[in-house]
């Protein structure tokens, strides 16, 4: 069975969206072995300059890059990359499973974003939208279209 982990900064702090998370990953267990990892945000200032920017992109990256392995298929979420409808989404990971991957990991980063390490890691850099979006929302968002694909690919009714 696929693994498929959502690994992100930060934890989810409203009820509601924990509540929504919670309800796709359980969703999700009919398909594939899902997980999400919260790692620690890195402590800031109220106005980081460039460099501690630069630091906390490096901290959160190392430890990021350290709950993947060397087969995993790496997903990062950042806003260059590229946009796809869900339909694209389902067959991507359909095909991934199907070429070998028994593993995919998607990245959210913090505030701040992803390091160019974890960007460089990437087999995919996705993007939800042109839009921005918190990263707490965005996170229910990817559980949704995690759990879209899977419903795609099986021929439900869940995608009209």
């Amino acid at each position: 069975m696929l693994r498929v982990n959502i690994i992100c900064i930060g934890k989810l702090k409203e009820k509601y969206l924990r509540e929504a998370a919670a309800e796709y990953s359980k969703r999700l267990s009919a398909y594939c072995k899902f997980s999400i990892m919260e790692l620690d945000e890195e402590k800031t200032t109220e106005a980081p300059n460039d460099a501690l920017i630069a630091s906390i992109l490096s901290a959160e990256g190392r430890r990021i890059l350290s709950k993947t392995d060397r087969s995993d298929l790496v997903v990062a979420m950042c806003i260059e990359g590229k946009q796809m409808p869900s339909e694209k989404l389902a067959r991507f990971i359909s095909d991934s499973a199907v070429n070998g991957s028994s593993t995919i990991d998607f990245i959210i980063g913090g505030s701040w974003g992803l390091s160019d390490e974890v960007k460089k890691r990437a087999d995919l850099r996705l993007s939800m939208s042109e839009m921005t979006f918190p990263h707490q929302l965005a996170r229910v968002m990817l559980c949704e279209q995690i759990y879209r694909a899977f419903s795609i690919n099986a021929g439900t009714k869940y995608h009209k």
